[in-house]
């Protein structure tokens, strides 16, 4: 427990650090200077509060739905952005931008999310019809998958003139987040506490469809719920932010090397952990080339992607 609470004064401090960073001068020497002028304090409420909340849900939301993606597939290399699944919200968000731009945003997330979904649920087909004799296979066939879905989408978006907006889908910015425009993360928030709630059972599901049946556990239910979780915090994430990619490749697998493969335990960490990592990221993309961003898309893919790279060249799961 005061590990959990170390770690949780650390992010608090990284959320101090981001309130007070970024172009406009918003300092505690500034608010209270600011006599007549409001402009610090509006930037506050306005703009780094919500920003932080935002990166801080995003983070914690992603990192549980890695977690239990691995859980449910049974493979530690898998995340939404290996298997499909953020192309596939990507997709739908933008063909539902395309047909019905006049649906609300709420709208917009729920069809991303049946995308998600879907495009999830394929991935699993294509593990049952594919001999899978390394567990390198699973995230290459994701990583297949993410690419002809994506190819896809970046040929509807060049038909419709909506290539800017793809990439910036693609790159996953907070730089945008307003008040009024980062609420939707407490969906996928709500689906982060769902999971918790269930972990016991998501731990059971993890051992395989015989053990769980063979413990009165109704496997594919949980299964079912398990992918729409998914799918929720990843819709309301792309549709938010853009694509934060290869979280569920750091976060979830340091803590069940560190604690194991346990859900109900892992889960306070993975959230604790994955909000840290995506702030700390998110600070280093505002100061490394102030007063311009680096999209946190970017900081996290090239961590992410090492952290990928090391764990395919492991010995017990590397390639002989």
């Amino acid at each position: 427990m005061r590990y959990l609470m170390a770690g949780l004064i650390v992010l608090l401090a990284l959320a101090g650090v981001s309130l007070f960073v970024g172009v406009s001068d918003v300092s505690l020497a500034a608010l209270l200077a600011a006599d007549g002028d409001s402009r610090p304090m509006l930037v506050l409420l306005g703009s780094r509060i919500p920003r932080t909340l935002a990166v801080i849900l995003a983070g914690a939301s992603m990192a549980i739905a890695d977690l239990l993606m691995q859980m449910i597939v049974r493979n530690r290399f898998v995340e939404p952005s290996t298997i499909g699944t953020v192309e596939s919200a990507s997709l739908g968000f933008l063909l539902v931008t395309i047909f019905a731009p006049q649906w609300p945003v709420v709208g917009k997330m729920l069809v991303a999310a049946l995308f998600a979904l879907a495009g999830t649920a394929l991935f699993l087909r294509l593990l049952h019809w594919v001999p899978l004799r390394d567990p390198l296979l699973v995230p290459l066939i994701g990583i297949m998958l993410g690419g002809v879905i994506s190819a896809v989408a970046t040929f509807i978006a060049y038909r419709f003139d909506l290539m800017a907006s793809m990439l910036a889908w693609a790159m996953g910015d907070f730089s945008g987040i307003l008040r009024g425009r980062y609420e939707l993360l407490w969906v996928g928030f709500a689906g982060t506490v769902l999971a918790w709630v269930a972990a016991d059972r998501f731990t059971v599901a993890g051992l395989g469809e015989q053990v769980s049946t063979s413990l009165g556990l109704n496997y594919h239910a949980l299964v079912a719920l398990g992918l729409c979780i998914v799918a929720l915090v990843t819709a309301s994430v792309v549709v938010t932010v853009g694509m934060v990619p290869f979280l569920g490749l750091i976060v979830p697998n340091v803590v069940r090397l560190m604690i194991g493969d346990n859900m109900r335990r892992a889960v306070p960490w993975v959230a604790l952990g994955g909000a840290s990592f995506v702030l700390a990221c998110d600070i280093f993309g505002r100061v490394a080339r102030a007063p311009y961003e680096i999209p946190i898309g970017v900081v996290v893919g090239v961590i992410g992607s090492a952290v990928f790279i090391y764990l395919l060249m492991r010995k017990p799961y590397a390639a002989s």
